[in-house]
């Protein structure tokens, strides 16, 4: 069955509800469940504030969060740079940046899974609230591949780079307690507590001025937000798409084995050419 996204109307006390659900797969989230969050958050972004929701809360579907992207689907893309680029560039990022970019608070909602790229949408929102049994990490260097540069800069802002080396380098999953001395989540309750205690924080918030929280969230933006990388400095990133490392680990995964990473292949930094690769384009990828 294929994933989906799912926005609801605002209740009467104005909360919506941001939902991800992709059955079988722990809420995986395809590239068109990417593309269907950015439509969904750049809708509710051009929303007049009197007819937007107060709050939104942002959850997971049959007791998961978030389970990373779906990678069934990387073969179709990830070994080729260019398209590699453009997952990351033009689908991943573009979505989470809508989330940053919301004006609403969001309320993360994380039950069970929250790693990969749910650990990124998580870290787009501003309340995280999760369950006992909740783990978080970005275990993907044991599927031979780094985390693309942009989605670094927007983890690093909320957990840390010192966090972020743990996560990345150790590929380190941590539980939901630990997680929270970290400062990754606010709350931690017992698992079946999860969503009343995202709604009772949702309609703290609703309860509030929506103008000056909304004023408050856009300073805050501003004032985390960093200069930021350019397409020159991020594109040799993607050059690891072609190597036998990348490919091993995803074999792997996909063949429920251990991977065998062997000595190091060399990974150019620039085009074949010489000259930097052109910024990805907007078209679809294949």
């Amino acid at each position: 069955m294929p994933g989906h996204v799912l926005l609801t109307a605002p209740d009467a006390l104005g909360i919506a509800r941001l939902q991800f659900s992709h059955p079988g797969k722990l809420n995986a989230l395809s590239v068109q469940m990417w593309r269907d969050l950015r439509d969904l958050l750049d809708r509710l972004n051009a929303t007049p504030p009197e007819q937007a929701p107060r709050v939104v809360v942002v959850q997971g579907d049959g007791g998961q969060f978030v389970a990373g992207a779906d990678i069934e689907e990387f073969p179709d893309f990830r070994f080729d740079a260019a398209t590699l680029a453009h997952y990351h560039e033009e689908v991943v990022a573009p979505a989470l940046n809508a989330l940053l970019d919301c004006e609403l608070p969001l309320v993360a909602e994380i039950q069970g899974a929250c790693v990969g790229g749910g650990l990124e949408i998580a870290a787009c929102c501003d309340i995280r609230v999760c369950g006992q049994g909740s783990r978080f990490g970005v275990p993907i260097a044991r599927l031979g591949f780094p985390m693309a540069p942009l989605e670094v800069e927007i983890v690093a802002r909320v957990v840390g780079e010192a966090v972020l080396r743990e996560l990345l380098l150790e590929a380190r999953v941590l539980a939901a307690e630990e997680a929270q001395r970290l400062g990754l989540v606010n709350r931690v309750v017992p698992d079946g507590q999860v969503a009343d205690e995202a709604r009772r924080t949702a309609e703290r918030m609703a309860a509030l001025s929506p103008q000056a929280l909304r004023l408050n969230k856009r300073a805050l933006r501003e004032f985390g937000r960093a200069q930021g990388s350019r397409w020159e400095q991020r594109a040799p990133h993607y050059a690891y798409a072609p190597t036998d490392e990348h490919r091993e680990g995803l074999a792997a995964f996909n063949e429920r084995r251990p991977a065998r990473f062997a000595a190091p292949s060399p990974t150019p930094a620039t085009a074949p050419d010489g000259d930097t690769p052109p910024a990805p384009s907007p078209a679809p990828a294949p």
